[in-house]
């Protein structure tokens, strides 16, 4: 539990306290939102007639808003207040959430996705970077945290459509998790503006220079772009990897068994962060990850698959967080262009590896595009060992 430090006026830390409680909630129902579509997929063809191929478009409508809209929010950041902006953006994104359940057409669905992203592109483009500096001193800590809610959204999302399911109204899990916003948008608005020493300075040519130049953020670009490959062809394939190989009543539970994992997992690295160093840290997570998926895929079967998911999940949870951590401490004066580029990134990560697999399913099968994944995790596993003795474990020299 956090205390008050010495120096440290109450008002303050209560004010710090209640934004940090803002942010988690917004990003455990955003994780919520995102993991909803996979469940919703199969209700949307039966209820508007939609072919396969149209389905495929719901994942790209719904990155499309946010990939625009998250860059813009890390290339202005430092001009524009941050809880007007927040305030906006998660505003948005309820009414969105809104617009997703009183759709008359799959169409309309996916412009709903489009409006939604938009909106939640701004809000993500501006949490992380608050938490940042609100705790500069603990950004690793804060920022597993950050997604571990993300994932404890993630996890109860798919339960939230399965009610909705069980009162044969799908369009009743949107409505419920739009209502779940109306509290968070309700205490930004009353929340003073955030007490944080220094901010984000405006972006500049020269500041540009400096971030693409920094050596931790390629690592933590190269990084996460092959931790987020591998979290997207999980999401999308590992189904279609358990049919067959575990009970029928299993396959489906091998995904949130996947998602589980996420939160000891993201909640321990957030802990250990401080301990090990981030590059320390990142590479025993990625090392972890990797054995697991090799025992998951090369030697497990039947219900012992499920551990190796779930110790895949332990491994992968914790990297992104840990990456963006070390990229942020080499400069922090630049956090929401650095927390923009890490979800740019991500986006192409979770979305490419899928699309790549599904050309391997199709010619090959599931079993070698699920091994397709071990590439990103060894090139994960190269560049942090690269990192971790060219560069060293802290982000800033001397640090």
């Amino acid at each position: 539990m956090e205390t008050v430090s010495e120096g440290e006026p109450s008002e303050e830390f209560d004010s710090r306290r209640w934004w940090t409680l803002a942010v988690f909630a917004f990003v455990a129902l955003e994780g919520a939102t995102l993991q909803m579509h996979g469940a919703i997929i199969p209700v949307l063809r039966d209820s508007f007639g939609t072919p396969q191929w149209q389905l495929g478009l719901v994942a790209p409508a719904g990155t499309l808003g946010f990939l625009f809209f998250v860059a813009a929010a890390g290339a202005v950041a430092g001009r524009f207040d941050t809880r007007k902006l927040l305030l906006v953006g998660i505003f948005g994104t309820g009414i969105g959430v809104a617009l997703l359940g009183s759709v008359p057409s799959f169409g309309v669905f996916l412009a709903a996705l489009v409006f939604r992203g938009a909106f939640a592109g701004i809000a993500r483009g501006n949490d992380r970077p608050l938490l940042s500096h609100l705790y500069p001193s603990r950004r690793g800590r804060l920022f597993g945290y950050y997604d571990m809610m993300w994932a404890v959204g993630a996890t109860l999302g798919p339960l939230v459509v399965t009610a909705a399911l069980w009162l044969d109204e799908w369009r009743l899990a949107y409505y419920a998790l739009a209502v779940s916003f109306i509290p968070v948008v309700a205490l930004i608005w009353y929340l003073p503006a955030p007490d944080v020493d220094g901010g984000d300075d405006p972006l500049t040519l020269d500041g540009v220079r400096r971030i693409v130049r920094s050596p931790a953020v390629l690592v933590m670009a190269t990084g996460i772009f092959c931790a987020t490959a591998v979290e997207g062809g999980l999401f999308t394939w590992l189904t279609t990897f358990a049919e067959g190989r575990l009970p029928e009543s299993f396959v489906t539970v091998s995904l949130s068994v996947l998602l589980v994992a996420y939160i000891p997992g993201r909640f321990a690295a957030g802990s250990l962060s401080e301990r090990l160093g981030y590059v320390r840290l990142a590479f025993a997570l990625g090392l972890l990850c990797t054995l697991s998926a090799v025992y998951t895929f090369v030697l497990a079967s039947g219900l012992s698959i499920l551990v190796g998911v779930f110790g895949i999940g332990l491994g992968l949870s914790g990297l992104y967080p840990t990456l963006l951590a070390y990229a942020t401490e080499s400069t922090p004066e630049h956090s929401a262009p650095v927390n923009a580029l890490a979800l740019v990134v991500s986006s192409c990560g979770i979305a490419g590896a899928p699309a790549v697999m599904g050309f391997v399913i199709d010619g090959v099968g599931v079993l070698a595009a699920m091994r397709l994944l071990f590439a990103p995790l060894v090139g994960l596993l190269v560049v942090v060992a690269v990192a971790w003795l060219r560069i060293g474990t802290a982000a800033r020299p001397g640090s």
